[in-house]
């Protein structure tokens, strides 16, 4: 929201100046598709995760009658969204991965958990790509199909609009393959994070993604953009390629809690 607020989000919060919780989520006007879970995202940051539950579940912060998603660093808003979810008659599923900084993000927003001496470095790094072959470049919103049909959270209709408006809102990173098509990107997606990368199944074990994760990290930390990503428990491979970037775990979980109104 500081680089222009190009998703044109809005911040809520409890009570002003002194705050406890404080709510983003996209304007109304963008959040009119009811099945559209996508876009119907919230952000969540509370001081009194206990008790946020009475302004959590205005109808002017959330909208309990739509499919949505809220995020949050804080695991300890399970038990009240769980509790709303009930209250609306709804079901809630909850997503919990582990939580990177880019390096510099961290020195800058947590330099308390940062232990450059104790960072765990790869040496494995791939090889330089084939400059003849590869070229660096972005995305067009043209290729929203192709990025949609290997997201792991995607391959619908939905998913493919909203990949759209990201291509189309945020600097995105791919590499051009000799075919002249992309082989391997990386996005951001409305919350600022690094998002939805992947490499076509023909181009995978060659680090292409690597190579893209870098030059992504390296443009926008040049531009001012805080930088994270989160990588699921069990997805070794990625949990590789972010200590290659030299990324920094981080204490808290990113959780994201699908709910569906029923």
């Amino acid at each position: 929201m500081n680089q222009g607020n190009p998703f044109k989000l809005k911040a809520l919060v409890d009570k002003w100046p002194d705050f406890n919780t404080v709510v983003i989520r996209p304007r109304e006007e963008d959040m009119e598709d009811d099945l559209d879970h996508y876009t119907n995202t919230y952000l969540i940051y509370s001081k009194d995760p206990e008790n946020c539950q009475k302004f959590l579940s205005s109808s002017e912060v959330i909208n309990w009658k739509q499919h949505l998603q809220i995020q949050s660093s804080q695991s300890s808003l399970d038990k009240v969204i769980e509790n709303l979810g009930a209250i609306n008659l709804g079901k809630v599923k909850h997503t919990q991965c582990f939580l990177y900084m880019i390096l510099e993000t961290a020195k800058k927003l947590a330099p308390s958990l940062v232990d450059v001496n104790n960072l765990v470095r790869s040496s494995d790094n791939p090889k330089p790509i084939n400059q003849e072959l590869f070229k660096f470049t972005s995305l067009d919103v043209a290729h929203a199909a192709l990025v949609n049909s290997i997201w792991h959270y995607g391959g619908n209709e939905k998913s493919q609009k909203f990949i759209e408006r990201c291509i189309h809102t945020f600097p995105s990173f791919c590499i051009m393959g000799p075919e002249g098509i992309p082989v391997s990107w990386s996005l951001m997606d409305h919350t600022g994070e690094l998002r939805m990368g992947g490499t076509l199944p023909q181009y995978r074990n060659q680090g292409l993604i690597y190579h893209v994760g870098s030059h992504q990290i390296k443009t926008l930390n040049d531009l001012g953009f805080p930088l994270y990503s989160h990588v699921d428990k069990a997805n070794f491979t990625m949990q590789k390629r972010v200590a290659r970037l030299s990324q920094v775990p981080m204490p808290c979980t990113w959780n994201q809690w699908n709910y569906e109104p029923l």
